[in-house]
C-alpha cells in the first residue's frame, strides 16, 4: 500500500478515536449532570433534618457507689418529670422513710446531689436501694437511682437526669418554646421532647399509623393528651382529673 493510502487511512482512524472520545466524555457528563440534578432535587425535596437528632447529652455510666457519686459533681436536671418519687431523708441514722413519699421530681427541675449511698429496701432482705440524696427547701430527701443485690450493682441514673444544662443541650430551641417550658405549658406545634420538658414523662397509645401518635400526660394531677401528627403538637385535651 502506497503511503499516501496509509496516511489517509491513520487519519480516518485518529478522527474515529477522537469522535469516541468526545462522545464517551459526552456520555459521563450527562450523567453527572444527572446525578447532580437529581441529588439537588432529592434535597430540595426532603425536609431539613431535626437539630435534635443531633444532640448528645453526656452520661456518667456509674456501676458503684464510687462512680455514682460523680453525681454530686455538678447539677443535675430530670429528665421526666412527675415519674420518680422521693422519700424523707434522715440524715443521723441514713435511713429513708419509704413508706411515705414526700413529692414527685418535676420536669426539668434541677437538683444538686449531696451524696449517693445505699439504704434498705422494705420486703427485700437480699437487696438494697441505691439512693441520691439532695436537699429542697430545706429538707432532706433521697430519691432511688438503682439497686444494689449482692455485690451486682444496677444504677439508672444516666435515664433519669442531665447533667448538662437542658437550656443548653437544646439551646436551638426558639425563645417562646422555652418560656412555654418553664410555665409548664403546651402548644400547638411543640415536639414530643419539648412537651416532655414542660409537663412530664407521657404514655402513647398503640397506632398504626406513623405520622400521628396519641400520648398521655399525668401532668402531676392535671392530665391532658396530646395528638401529635408529624411530630408535631396538633390537638390538646385537658382532660379531668
Amino acid at each position: 500500500m502506497e503511503a499516501t493510502g496509509k496516511q489517509k487511512i491513520q487519519i480516518v482512524l485518529a478522527l474515529l478515536i477522537v469522535v469516541a472520545g468526545l462522545r464517551a466524555a459526552y456520555v459521563i457528563y450527562e450523567r453527572r449532570a444527572g446525578r447532580e440534578e437529581a441529588a439537588q432535587e432529592e434535597k430540595r425535596a426532603a425536609p431539613p433534618l431535626n437539630p435534635d437528632y443531633y444532640v448528645t447529652p453526656k452520661r456518667l455510666r456509674p456501676y458503684d457507689l464510687k462512680s455514682a457519686r460523680q453525681l454530686s459533681q455538678q447539677p443535675v436536671w430530670v429528665k421526666e418529670g412527675y415519674r420518680y418519687s422521693y422519700y424523707a431523708y434522715d440524715s443521723a441514722r441514713r435511713r429513708s422513710d419509704f413508706s411515705h413519699p414526700a413529692g414527685v421530681l418535676l420536669p426539668i427541675e434541677k437538683l444538686q446531689i449531696k451524696d449517693v449511698a445505699t439504704d434498705v429496701t422494705p420486703g427485700a432482705a437480699d437487696q438494697k436501694q441505691v439512693i441520691a440524696i439532695f436537699a429542697k427547701e430545706g429538707k432532706t430527701y433521697a430519691v432511688p437511682i438503682g439497686t444494689l443485690s449482692g455485690s451486682d450493682y444496677q444504677i439508672y441514673s444516666d435515664e433519669m437526669f442531665y447533667i448538662e444544662d437542658p437550656r443548653q443541650l437544646y439551646k436551638h430551641w426558639p425563645a417562646d418554646i422555652w418560656e412555654s417550658i418553664a410555665k409548664h405549658e403546651v402548644k400547638p406545634g411543640m415536639n414530643e421532647l419539648q412537651a416532655d420538658f414542660a409537663i412530664g414523662m407521657g404514655m402513647p397509645e398503640r397506632s398504626a399509623d406513623s405520622s400521628s401518635k396519641t400520648v398521655h400526660y399525668p401532668n402531676g394531677g392535671s392530665p391532658m393528651t396530646i395528638t401529635y401528627r408529624n411530630g408535631r403538637a396538633a390537638e390538646i385535651v385537658r382532660n379531668p382529673s
